[in-house]
């Protein structure tokens, strides 16, 4: 089933973070992983969220995800990004049945 990480980032740092965006473009391609959501617009609809850049990343299920968010070439670019941002990620099984971006 497949895993999805969820992000939402506050980045304090552009500069810097563009550096961490390419490395872990790179590190998320190397583990299988598929970009669904990287920053864009959104729009509250309830609540008193304020959310920063949101992120949201496919992996084919946890196990996948899971060997990502702990690999060396992640860990090197989560240093650059924890320098340059604050943030909270979750990361979460989705339905047996989800839809596939194109």
């Amino acid at each position: 089933m497949p895993a999805y990480l969820i992000a939402d980032v506050e980045v304090h740092d552009p500069d810097a973070y563009a550096r961490y965006r390419e490395l872990s473009s790179e590190s998320v391609a190397r583990h299988g992983g598929r970009w669904i959501v990287r920053g864009g617009a959104h729009e509250v609809v309830e609540g008193d969220w304020e959310p920063g850049r949101l992120v949201v990343i496919e992996f084919d299920d946890m196990n996948a995800a899971r060997a990502w968010w702990s690999s060396e070439d992640y860990r090197a670019a989560a240093e650059i990004r924890r320098g340059a941002s604050v943030g909270r990620f979750v990361l979460v099984e989705g339905p047996t049945s989800a839809p596939r971006a194109s």
